[in-house]
């Protein structure tokens, strides 16, 4: 892996899936080690996210030695120029979901330029299942078991149904202002699920929405927001404008996911 150049589509996508599955394969090693520590800001880490980002962070490393890499366990955080391309990694989402035992965790790779997602790697290392994209040429299903990983399978997110809307929710950071936004939806059925597994069930067309009210961190929504604009849904701020990375921060105060253009107006705030 020496050369990384995002033209050149399925070479470069199967880099970072090889990264991802690798990082996948570390996390299913250290189940069970414990190692359990909360870190400043009250959210738990374990030894398999710290095994998974020095596998990331050495593979994207020799991928393209010259591009920034921002990720949520890095101790000294870089800050490359809001109009640069850098890659954003969780390299496990879901610690909580991988605490208490579930499958619902997965390795974020996303890759940002001008402040915009263009590139999304997902694995759900329990799931043996992959979701990735590129923004305006299409994403994709695949899955991986012993070594092996199944051809491509193109996915599509789907418009708005006439009846009864599918939204995703958060198992773990279901906010009052989200609940209170849900309340006022008409003919939901709500599924609670952990990591960014809830933008791969609207890429993949299994559902219509996924709001999120409360601050999150650019690192948990720009892979999954990139793999859904690839599949043709949408992320926009409650007020209807693009979603943007890169402030100092790093913190995303509050989004839309949806399967399709945004079709329910936008949350008064």
């Amino acid at each position: 892996m020496s050369t990384f150049d995002i033209t050149s589509g399925a070479d470069c996508m199967e880099q970072l899936t090889a990264i991802g599955i690798a990082a996948a394969a570390a996390i299913l090693e250290s189940q069970g080690d414990g190692g359990v520590h909360i870190k400043a800001d009250g959210s738990p880490v374990t030894r398999a996210d710290l095994a998974a980002e020095a596998v990331i962070r050495d593979g994207l490393s020799r991928a393209v030695a010259t591009m920034p890499i921002v990720s949520e366990e890095q101790a000294e955080p870089e800050h490359p120029n809001a109009s640069a391309s850098y890659f954003l990694v969780d390299p496990l989402d879901g610690t909580r979901e991988f605490i208490a035992g579930r499958d619902e965790y997965t390795v974020n790779i996303g890759l940002v330029s001008d402040g915009a997602p263009i590139l999304g790697v997902i694995v759900a290392p329990a799931l043996g299942l992959i979701w990735q994209g590129i923004v305006g040429r299409g994403a994709e299903r695949l899955e991986f078991s012993s070594g092996k990983i199944s051809r491509p399978q193109p996915i599509h997110a789907r418009p708005r149904p006439d009846g009864e809307l599918v939204v995703m929710v958060s198992r773990s950071h279901l906010d009052a202002p989200t609940q209170t936004y849900l309340d006022g939806l008409p003919r939901t059925r709500r599924i609670a699920c952990g990591s960014s597994l809830k933008f791969c069930r609207l890429a993949e067309g299994a559902a219509d929405h996924y709001p999120r009210l409360g601050p999150t961190r650019d690192w948990d929504v720009a892979a999954g927001h990139a793999v859904l604009m690839a599949a043709g849904g949408s992320v926009l701020t409650p007020d209807g404008s693009p979603l943007r990375y890169g402030t100092p921060e790093r913190r995303i105060p509050h989004f839309l996911a949806w399967g399709g253009p945004a079709s329910v107006g936008t949350v008064k705030g």
